[in-house]
């Protein structure tokens, strides 16, 4: 998965010994994770592993610059986990350093900045391990992509309290609407990894949570299966035919994944395979979605508000291109709507 190297380990060796990450919490036996066959589990928690390692090369190298080297090192496949890790590493570091984000900011601004929806998810994770609500701390980043920081916090609840997250459909308290949406999206992001890629396992326990959660469930599941794969085409026409209703919002996830995939260059076929299932476009035309989604939202999109119209609007692009596709395939004429849209 990488190549070995590093760089000097920081002077103080406790916080060291504190923040290192193991693999063996990734690993989905010791997790109670579903245990699926063929190719998924490995590329599951080879991601995670990869998320990992991008945790331990903040805490292992004296500076951004250095962690950035060790990243680097990474095949192309998982340096999007790595750096989603060291969005974390950094995050955790200027928390408990009240350094208001000064290693976040730097990681941003440089090589991190190709990665933008992984740093930011990152950051949230860093503020769930230490129990506190992402944007604590930290005015750095892109007014935007920091929600994603509440995706990152809701994945890190499913993943590790997922007996009382998952198994219980368990809530934080205090979440607004608009919180609890992108906590959700985040949460769905971890049932894929929870129930090993397996479209079924995965239908069956949205369907567990209550009506007005499913669909952002089914977004962060869309998201998931998207960039970290784990199904193969057969399972991945399964699960887009799994989620019915929420067919839009499973569409919506796979493209913010292309839109990630797309931001840093580097593609690959797993992800080309479920746009194709989940969207019914290529990678690239779905990542070029939420551009045009972005760019409805006008001047400055910071709110939750904006967040939440940018997910519509794409859910709103794949409504039409999808009935687009239908009117083709009774042979009715396009609108002109409908054609713009090829």
């Amino acid at each position: 998965m990488r190549t070995t190297g590093g760089g000097t380990a920081p002077k103080n060796t406790l916080a060291k010994s504190l923040l290192r990450q193991s693999h063996g919490q990734v690993d989905f036996g010791l997790r109670r994770f579903r245990l699926g066959t063929g190719q998924a589990r490995q590329r599951l928690e080879d991601s995670a592993r990869a998320f990992l390692e991008g945790v331990n090369a903040v805490v292992e190298n004296p500076g951004v610059e250095a962690t950035v080297d060790s990243i680097e090192r990474f095949e192309p496949q998982w340096r999007g986990f790595a750096y989603e890790g060291a969005g974390m590493g950094c995050a955790l570091l200027d928390l408990v350093t009240l350094s208001r984000g000064r290693r976040s900011a730097a990681l941003l601004e440089g090589v991190g900045n190709s990665y933008p929806h992984l740093v930011h998810t990152g950051m949230g994770w860093a503020h769930a391990r230490l129990r506190l609500r992402p944007w604590w701390g930290l005015p750095v980043g892109d007014p935007l992509l920091r929600w994603l920081g509440w995706d990152g916090f809701g994945f890190h609840q499913g993943f590790f309290r997922s007996d009382a997250v998952i198994g219980a459909c368990r809530l934080e308290r205090g979440l607004s609407a608009g919180h609890r949406a992108v906590r959700d999206q985040g949460l769905g992001r971890a049932l894929w990894f929870h129930e090993c890629a397996d479209p079924d396992g995965v239908a069956r326990r949205v369907a567990h949570f209550p009506v007005h959660r499913r669909a952002d469930l089914w977004s962060g599941v869309g998201l998931a299966a998207t960039y970290a794969g784990g199904a193969g085409s057969a399972e991945l026409e399964r699960l887009a035919g799994s989620a019915g209703r929420y067919a839009a919002d499973l569409a919506q996830g796979s493209v913010f994944a292309c839109a990630a995939r797309w931001a840093c260059g580097i593609g690959v076929e797993h992800t080309e395979q479920a746009a194709t299932a989940l969207t019914g476009v290529s990678a690239a035309e779905a990542a070029g979605w939420a551009e045009l989604a972005l760019a409805a939202l006008g001047d400055e999109p910071h709110s939750v508000q904006h967040y939440e119209r940018w997910r519509a609007e794409i859910r709103a692009l794949w409504s039409r291109h999808h009935r687009a596709k239908r009117s083709e395939s009774r042979g009715a004429p396009r609108s002109d709507e409908e054609k713009a849209l090829r």
